[in-house]
């Protein structure tokens, strides 16, 4: 880990935490990315959750622009970043929602059907992160 700051991932951990209690407070709904996500796709008419996803992807845009650094992998083959987004796109709909949405505010709510989802997240990311770098030999 190169350039560890924990005064702004302290901050930036508080305000998804606060924002996803607005979220809630505010309209009633859990701010699960890959179900508002999913969301734009099967219910067009919400216009609320492109306008969502469009804050996101220009949050990260405007944070490039202010001279950012931005985080590069390098030695990580692109296959096997497409075949890793696949399988993540996949876990979250078997598993019933994403890291943000269990983690954030499934914990937040204290679910325990989110506690179950976050500790199997933390394991098999574990166990990906030994295989991906051990047993295959892709550096990190």
């Amino acid at each position: 880990m190169h350039d560890f700051t924990p005064i702004s991932a302290l901050a930036g951990g508080a305000l998804i935490g606060l924002a996803s209690v607005w979220f809630l407070a505010a309209d009633g709904r859990i701010a699960g990315v890959s179900t508002i996500l999913h969301g734009i796709f099967s219910s067009p008419e919400d216009t609320w959750r492109a306008a969502f996803v469009a804050g996101l992807l220009l949050a990260g845009i405007a944070w490039q622009a202010a001279g950012a650094p931005a985080p590069v992998r390098e030695g990580f083959p692109p296959g096997w970043a497409a075949a890793a987004g696949l399988l993540v796109g996949f876990g979250t709909r078997m598993g019933g929602g994403c890291t943000s949405g269990h983690g954030v505010c499934g914990l937040g709510r204290m679910a325990p059907r989110s506690l179950a989802a976050v500790l199997t997240f933390m394991a098999t990311g574990a166990l990906a992160a030994y295989v991906t770098r051990h047993l295959l030999g892709v550096a990190s």
